[in-house]
């Protein structure tokens, strides 16, 4: 006799093997026609799981409902194909971990469009499926905001759109792909912390070999467009971040050493010796964090002040990152019009954010460049810095520069198109970052974006 639990377990054993071969052949099929998707393909792994109405990531496996599956793959390979792509996108496009206080509903919605749309771009026969004209229709809207099509920049027109609720039904039902349910239950830190590098590195990684294979000429004009995307992102993710780092100094460090530890020779001494192990790790070691930093913030009229705002809290969220600088720092952030107004000294996270918490701006008075070094170059005689490094000068650019370059890199941030740096002198860098990108930040100091570095 048939026990029909056993029965019902060999079935869905059946199932699961199945759908494991579906998503293995889709995986493989991409491959061959995307070589440069390698790492991301091979990225996540496949789980099952019933309870899902279709299919999802977070980040580290697809979970699929077999039945869900199966009847995408009965309509034909290339839908399976478009799924699967479509949840790698989001995760090199970090969707999963850069919603912040964006409304839920409507990052969902400008993710899915953003992905959508590079894919219905990419004209390859294992995922092309001839776009709508209602969906052809919705991109030529989009672009004509924006060239290229990313999550924060449909997210801001879509709210901007001021959507009925069947508007917003409607476009969510055309581009709905996969469930972000586990987006918002994510890892826990320790996990969702390495899996977000993984993809970075993904990321840049697949900018690489597909810049190589642009300069071999074998490289097809959607690919390019990819490309694109993946250029954007990685420099809004990437630059300010770098661009910080540039002013951190090395120093040696009370911490234990990792890296010099040798667990052969210690377990050696505990087996020879009993209690005596041959070698224990350093208790410390040498690393490149900031130290002493300035931050200048030019408060006259023509500043914004939600602006500056929104720097400091991207400048903070950096700065406040444990490999980012000493656990004693020495801070001193200046504001400045015309003179300095004010120069509030921080030396620890905890007064940094203190310091956000009560932020005010003091002047709006004309714009000269020269009293903050001034100041600056008075502070460092007097010995208030031991090894400043760099001086940052958040400002529009119009007002008077110093002549001589001061013994410290030195570098002013500008927002995109609010700018004059005819004047800049040829000694100081330059960072332009877009408004856009400014905007958005919320206050964690999560986003990292830049637009271009000069020299």
């Amino acid at each position: 006799m048939i026990d029909p639990v056993r029965h019902r377990q060999l079935q869905e054993l059946d199932m699961v093997e199945l759908c494991t071969r579906i998503l293995s052949g889709s995986r493989n099929e991409l491959y061959l026609n995307m070589h440069f998707l390698d790492l991301s393909l091979n990225s996540l792994g496949f789980e099952a799981d019933p309870s899902m109405t279709g299919l999802g990531t977070d980040g580290a496996l697809i979970y699929y409902n077999p039945d869900h599956l199966c009847g995408l793959y009965r309509r034909g390979r290339v839908y399976v194909n478009r799924a699967y792509l479509h949840m790698v996108f989001h995760c090199l496009f970090c969707h999963l971990y850069n919603r912040k206080k964006r409304a839920r509903d409507y990052w969902n919605l400008a993710c899915d469009i953003a992905m959508e749309s590079v894919i219905d771009g990419l004209y390859k026969k294992c995922v092309h499926v001839p776009p709508s004209p209602f969906r052809r229709d919705i991109y030529l809207r989009l672009k004509k905001e924006q060239k290229v099509l990313t999550a924060e920049g449909i997210y801001e027109a879509l709210r901007n759109m001021e959507l009925t609720e069947r508007q917003y039904g409607r476009l969510a039902e055309e581009f709905y792909v996969d469930s972000h349910d586990r987006w918002e239950e994510g890892a826990p830190p320790a996990m969702s912390i390495p899996r977000q590098t993984r993809w970075n590195d993904n990321r840049e990684k697949m900018q690489t070999e597909m810049e190589s294979m642009g300069q071999d000429r074998s490289g097809t004009e959607e690919d390019r467009d990819l490309l694109e995307q993946v250029q954007v992102v990685n420099r809004e993710r990437y630059d300010y971040r770098r661009f910080l780092r540039k002013f951190s100094v090395l120093r040696e460090e009370m911490q234990a050493d990792e890296d010099s530890f040798d667990y052969i020779y210690y377990t050696y001494g505990l087996k020879m010796y009993g209690n005596m192990p041959l070698i224990e790790p350093l208790e410390s070691r040498e690393v490149y964090r900031i130290e002493d930093f300035v931050l200048v913030i030019d408060t006259s009229m023509s500043c914004s002040g939600e602006l500056v705002r929104r720097f400091l809290e991207e400048t903070y969220g950096v700065l406040s990152e444990g490999e980012s600088y000493f656990c004693k720092i020495n801070v001193h952030i200046i504001q400045c019009d015309d003179q300095v107004r004010s120069d509030v000294v921080v030396t620890s996270r905890e007064q940094m954010r203190e310091y956000m918490e009560n932020f005010t701006i003091q002047g709006k008075g004309g714009t000269d460049f020269r009293p903050a070094f001034e100041y600056v170059n008075g502070l460092r005689a007097k010995g208030e810095f031991t090894r400043l490094k760099g001086l940052l000068y958040f400002t529009d650019g119009k007002g008077i520069y110093p002549v001589k370059m001061p013994p410290y890199d030195t570098a002013f941030v500008f927002i995109q198109d609010q700018y004059e740096d005819m004047s800049v002198p040829a000694w100081a860098m330059k960072l332009v970052l877009e408004e856009r990108e400014i905007r958005e930040l919320t206050g964690t100091g999560e986003k990292e974006g830049g637009d271009h570095v000069e020299h």
